[in-house]
């Protein structure tokens, strides 16, 4: 049964590769995770409307800005798929804006080093 909600979530969520999304950002650069208090080095949120596999909204890193955000408009470049959960997260910048993998990895590792993952794009 987890297996089939991992499938589930990364089929979700890599449908919006390439496409230009909005988020809610709700845990802005800055702040604290409420239960594990590690802190947020990038902006964290998700996609208003959606429902990933967890019961919340689909997870969204915003990177390629260094200010705090509560809202933010994008293309989504990456998917982070956790293979040991299912949570998958998009990774979204600004139009115009590149990363490379290992600029990704660098952004995400403050949250994802708790999970196995890899990095999946188009």
């Amino acid at each position: 049964m987890k297996h089939e909600h991992r499938g589930k979530s990364f089929e979700q969520a890599k449908e919006y590769l390439g496409k230009k999304v909005n988020l809610i950002i709700d845990r802005p650069l800055g702040s604290h995770h409420p239960v594990h208090g590690f802190l947020y080095t990038v902006n964290y949120g998700y996609i208003p409307g959606t429902l990933a596999p967890d019961g919340e909204g689909i997870d969204a890193y915003f990177l390629g800005t260094h200010e705090p955000k509560d809202k933010a408009e994008g293309i989504c470049i990456a998917v982070i798929h956790r293979i040991d959960d299912n949570d998958d997260s998009i990774v979204v910048v600004p139009e115009g804006v590149s990363v490379n993998d290992e600029e990704i990895r660098k952004a995400v590792e403050f949250q994802e080093r708790f999970f196995k993952h890899k990095i999946v794009r188009d």
